[in-house]
């Protein structure tokens, strides 16, 4: 959605002037990041203000404030909430493996996983994140940091989670899981999250059988024999 039709889909201003229920501040909160996450994509970190956010979320920068430090903040939260989305069927995974009575085989899960990851790796916003975070890198440390350690390590925990719930079922052995981990989502999304930061397009239907083999070349290395 463009920042044009933010402002055209802006709400009108409470009439009553108290406080909004916890409800309405849920939902203006959401909407102050749904503009926010349009506006850095469209903009980048230089480009987009705290004035600009305000104007197009149709509050004031004092309400902007109130909840965000600076656009450093602000931008974080915009992070976190893409991370989020990334690390959401990881989680989902582990816990079916948990509790289900009759949970998924690894192949099933990896392939399911796999997919999803590398969708989100291909999201024109998830190259447009790194591209900021990398260009922000120098001048604040502390926004790559928290890519690395909420979304790729935990990214890496949660894999492990499963490997080791697999390997307790006998189906796989490994003896580091979060090394094996970090192998499978590398061997996995490296190719196509370096051409997608330097915007070069990937051929679906090679990426796909790139994909089926990453996983199948993992799964051949860890299966218990």
């Amino acid at each position: 959605m463009s920042s044009e039709g933010i402002i055209a889909e802006r709400p009108a201003r409470r009439g009553s002037g108290g406080r909004p229920t916890r409800e309405e501040a849920l939902r203006r909160d959401a909407r102050l990041l749904d503009v926010a996450t349009t506006l850095f994509m469209e903009r980048g970190f230089d480009g987009t203000s705290i004035d600009a956010v305000a104007e197009a979320a149709g509050v004031g920068k004092p309400t902007v404030y109130a909840r965000y430090r600076d656009k450093r903040d602000l931008f974080a939260a915009v992070l976190r909430g893409r991370i989020r989305d990334w690390l959401a069927p990881l989680s989902a995974a582990a816990e079916a493996q948990a509790t289900d009575s009759n949970p998924k085989n690894i192949e099933t899960t990896l392939h399911e996983l796999s997919r999803h990851m590398l969708a989100q790796a291909r999201m024109p916003e998830c190259a447009t994140l790194q591209r900021i975070l990398a260009a922000q890198a120098v001048q604040f440390p502390e926004l790559a940091r928290l890519a690395h350690e909420d979304g790729w390590l935990r990214g890496i925990r949660g894999v492990a989670i499963l490997l080791q719930q697999f390997a307790a079922r006998g189906e796989i052995k490994v003896d580091d899981p979060e090394l094996a981990a970090d192998l499978f989502l590398n061997l996995l999304l490296g190719h196509s999250t370096r051409l997608a930061l330097h915007g070069i397009a990937i051929d679906a239907e090679f990426l796909e059988r790139r994909r089926r083999a990453a996983v199948e070349l993992f799964l051949n290395s860890v299966r218990a024999r």
